[in-house]
């Protein structure tokens, strides 16, 4: 059994910055989330065309901005004419599409924690996760809470690694996958982030029993996220960062 980590992210976290409240993944968002009285959240980072980290969640730029196409193909000047903020609500109009840099400053700024979902477009998973990992720990240095780096992509997940290997990481899985010690020892996690849908007590046990530290998302029903937490797991993602932290 590997040491039980430290934990010191909050126990509820704002999903894409400010959840449902906000347009996702966007500087608003995080002023959003200091407004319910939040303090952690997740967001996406991607590469753009040009090669910037950026904040994003699809591979495509049609649902969340007034663009269309692929964002790997998309430059740092063309993402700059976009609309991140009107497709969610015209409050938001004129919302621009965040470079990770400037995220980093405004969470630090606002004494945010948070969870970074490395989320590369496909065929760019080594190059995003190293790049992510790079302005993470450029960006948080000396920071009192670090940045929790995350991905779906285990090819972005070890580049994370390689590149920072003192930020700390979390498998990012949909359900508890058989070989899930493996996986978590050669990615050297501290946390294994699962989906609430599919997640129960024995495997929170399981996970905290072995040292392993439990994320689970995107959990919306303030009692779901109560019996979550009653479970033993250290933090929930929610698009309702009003009620659920209520």
């Amino acid at each position: 059994m590997r040491r039980q980590a430290d934990w010191p992210w909050p126990r509820v976290m704002a999903h894409r910055c400010g959840g449902a409240l906000a347009p996702e993944n966007t500087l608003p968002g995080l002023q959003v989330c200091v407004m319910t009285g939040c303090r952690g959240v997740e967001f996406d980072v991607m590469l753009s065309g040009s090669g910037t980290p950026i904040l994003m969640h699809d591979e495509t730029l049609e649902r969340t901005t007034t663009g269309s196409g692929p964002v790997s193909l998309a430059s740092d000047a063309q993402l700059a004419l976009l609309d991140a903020g009107v497709r969610h609500h015209r409050a938001f109009a004129g919302t621009a599409i965040p470079a990770f840099a400037a995220t980093i400053e405004q969470c630090r700024l606002l004494d945010l924690a948070a969870n970074v979902e490395i989320k590369p477009a496909a065929g760019y998973e080594r190059e995003t996760g190293a790049a992510a990992a790079q302005m993470a720990e450029l960006g948080w240095s000396g920071a009192a809470v670090l940045p929790l780096l995350s991905s779906f992509s285990e090819v972005a997940l070890e580049a994370a690694r390689i590149t920072a290997p003192r930020l700390p990481r979390g498998l990012l899985v949909d359900q508890l996958p058989a070989d899930w010690r493996a996986r978590c020892e050669r990615l050297d996690v501290i946390a294994v982030h699962l989906n609430q849908r599919l997640l129960d007590q024995a495997t929170v046990a399981t996970l905290r029993g072995e040292g392993y530290r439990v994320l689970s998302y995107t959990v919306n029903d303030p009692l779901r996220a109560r019996q979550l937490l009653d479970w033993g797991v250290d933090t929930v993602v929610t698009d309702r960062p009003d009620s659920v932290r209520a």
